[in-house]
């Protein structure tokens, strides 16, 4: 489907920014972004699948473990972090969204990378981490000068992620080639993300919440956004910084459970248990939930009380890939002019995410169940973003519905 407009009219139902002609996927970033990355998170993690049951083999010269890794940490997570970004930093900055022909390239840019390192064996692997390595530099780059052209200078902290996310990245890289096990690169990384989701869930989450609660005419609203955020804030991003460095140390551990019960306070501030009659907005404090969590693992882990692995995956699906759906869902249905309600297939999508944030990390504690835990977060992880995809997929290539 595309867009059109031949009298130079905005076109109904387009909101302001988006291309006038060309493919409706192209005319706004959470579009080709969102919609590519939960397809890719099935992929890949049905190539992982076959990769360690022995169906089929690629990337043999990085290595399929790495190659899982790295698709999980900077794949599927970078696609959905640049659909939101592309998407909210116009509505900070004020300034038009990236849109059309430079969309289409961008997004070829990110689809390019990700076949690369799939038939690095056949490309090199040089060859691949060079393409791989351009992505989100370029993301980078788009965001940094829309923040410096509409002087939001507080929205530098959000630059600050993605900075170490991009340096991740490359190190990540690094470390593969020379032989290394990419431990502080994947930590960077997963910090990078914990890190933004704690800056722009401080945003979206009591604001979100306070909408919610003022459309039903009451005034029970979270707590704004004050000094006590800032603290919870620098305090995650020490432990983080230490779980980087020292992941072992009694420092971690005392960071770790410090940022836990910091975190844990700032939610309940948000007042998230009274918006369980709309998931659409309870899943986004569901979400956050797991970031105390995430804090509390990592501490426990310093400690050597819990698995490194098991608290790595608190953090990446609980964390990250809830986060991810959460936020992927209330704003598809938000820029394509749905209802804001979460209906029984979303649902279903946050159930079956939260379940696989909760199995996986089990693996750890049972080992004699490892292969059936992973058969089962393995299943749960691709149907939470084969649901989105399925439900949501038609969403992104429509145009917006009036309302």
């Amino acid at each position: 489907m595309t867009i059109t407009s031949n009298t130079g009219d905005k076109p109904h139902g387009i909101p302001r920014g988006l291309a006038r002609t060309g493919p409706v996927l192209f005319s706004y970033g959470f579009r080709p972004f969102f919609l590519g990355g939960a397809l890719w998170a099935v992929v890949a993690m049905a190539l992982w699948i076959a990769a360690i049951t022995g169906a089929m083999g690629f990337a043999e010269q990085y290595g399929a473990y790495h190659w899982h890794a790295h698709e999980m940490l900077f794949g599927y997570s970078s696609a959905i972090l640049a659909g939101f970004l592309l998407t909210a930093v116009p509505n900070w900055t004020g300034r038009l969204p990236v849109s059309g022909w430079p969309l289409f390239f961008l997004f070829l840019l990110w689809l390019v990378g990700r076949l690369a390192f799939l038939l690095s064996d056949s490309t090199g692997v040089v060859a691949a981490v060079a393409v791989d390595a351009l992505f989100l530099p370029a993301l980078l780059f788009i965001c940094v000068r829309e923040v410096v052209a509409g002087r939001k200078w507080k929205d530098l902290k959000v630059i600050t992620g993605l900075l170490a996310l991009s340096i991740a990245n490359i190190f990540f890289h690094y470390e593969v080639i020379v032989g290394e096990h990419p431990d502080m690169a994947y930590r960077l990384a997963i910090s990078a993300y914990v890190g933004l989701i704690m800056v722009i869930g401080g945003r979206i989450i009591p604001s979100f919440t306070r909408n919610w609660i003022n459309g039903r005419k009451r005034t029970d609203f979270p707590v704004p956004f004050n000094g006590f955020d800032t603290v919870a804030i620098a305090f995650g991003v020490l432990a983080l910084g230490l779980w980087v460095v020292v992941p072992d140390s009694r420092f971690t551990a005392i960071g770790g459970m410090a940022a836990a019960m910091l975190h844990v306070v700032r939610l309940w501030r948000w007042r998230g248990w009274t918006t369980f009659a709309e998931m659409l907005v309870a899943i986004l404090h569901i979400a956050y939930l797991f970031v105390p969590l995430g804090f509390l693992a990592i501490g426990l882990s310093a400690l050597g009380l819990v698995d490194p692995v098991s608290a790595l995956h608190v953090l990446t699906i609980g964390t990250v890939a809830s986060m991810m759906i959460a936020v992927m869902t209330r704003a598809t249905r938000g820029h394509t002019g749905r209802v804001l309600t979460a209906s029984g297939m979303t649902t279903a999508s946050y159930v079956a995410i939260v379940l696989c944030a909760l199995a996986r990390p089990a693996a750890g504690f049972l080992p004699e169940l490892a292969p059936t835990i992973y058969a089962l977060s393995g299943a749960l992880w691709m149907g939470a973003f084969s649901l989105f995809v399925c439900e949501y997929g038609p969403m992104l290539v429509r145009v917006r519905r009036k309302i």
